[in-house]
């Protein structure tokens, strides 16, 4: 199938990435592409240009320090399962990255082009609100709370493009997704991260944009412990209800989600506290 006609621009910089969005509100950012390149085979998008960052060095790499881990937008999701040092500081967050759609999409596929999407059944976002990171762009930081704003909506405006996320380093944090058979993509997610200001429990795959549910932060806060999860339910109503899963099926996936996030958030604490 062709592509829709449009102008391909390799910019050198952000600066100038940023000029081209500017100056024209049809032209389209190019990450990896795994989402736009479709969308454009099949005509659900014609833009009069295509801005492609993947040249830009200085939107890539992953640095770690004592306080957290910051990955570049344009780093690939099999850059971040692979890096040690990430590994070492959220391995939850190594863990994610690893179980994204399959090696092809993995090895092209980046962060900063996942959660600029902001795909329903996308992975990243549960991370981004899970550890109440923040979104770094070219005008402004963002706050994990206030970047996602609902069905492939952000805060982003025209123009303005990701250049890194800051994640801080949790004491404790898992994350376990329920994919579709059929797609591979989440059909309910949970991130659950506790750190020194509380606990943050992050639901994707569920409704139209990741939520936060404070029933299960708040029983989490007073007992950390898959105990603490007995006999809480998400209620299903504003879910998603699809040919994949019903709202009420999703509803349930969210409990199941979460005790098994938080097992793996006990798991990853014992390997590296090992008593």
């Amino acid at each position: 199938m062709n592509l829709p006609a449009f102008e391909y621009r390799r910019p050198a910089s952000v600066d100038e990435a940023v000029a081209i969005l500017r100056d024209d509100p049809d032209a389209r950012p190019l990450a990896g592409g795994q989402t736009l390149i479709p969308t454009l085979k099949q005509r659900l998008a014609r833009p009069t240009q295509l801005v492609d960052l993947r040249g830009l060095a200085e939107l890539r790499g992953i640095a770690v320090d004592a306080d957290g881990v910051v990955v570049g937008a344009m780093t690939r999701h099999a850059e971040t399962a692979g890096h040690p040092g990430l590994r070492a500081a959220i391995p939850a967050l190594s863990h994610l990255a690893s179980g994204i759609a399959h090696p092809q999409v993995r090895h092209m596929g980046t962060m900063g082009g996942s959660i600029a999407n902001n795909d329903p059944a996308a992975d990243y976002p549960a991370a981004i609100v899970g550890l109440g990171a923040e979104v770094v762009t070219t005008i402004r930081s963002i706050a994990a709370d206030d970047f996602f704003t609902g069905l492939f909506s952000t805060a982003l405006e025209p123009g303005e493009i990701v250049l890194r996320i800051r994640f801080p380093k949790p004491l404790r944090a898992g994350y376990c997704k329920i994919p579709s058979q059929a797609s591979g993509y989440v059909t309910t997610g949970c991130f659950i991260a506790e750190a020194a200001d509380g606990i943050r429990v992050a639901v994707n795959g569920a409704a139209a944009c990741v939520f936060r549910q404070p029933d299960f932060e708040a029983a989490l806060g007073r007992d950390f412990s898959v105990h603490a999860l007995e006999g809480l339910v998400q209620a299903p109503d504003g879910l998603n209800n699809d040919m994949h899963a019903s709202a009420a099926y999703r509803a349930h996936l969210v409990g199941v989600a979460a005790r098994r996030a938080l097992e793996q958030a006990l798991h990853f604490a014992r390997m590296e506290n090992p008593q």
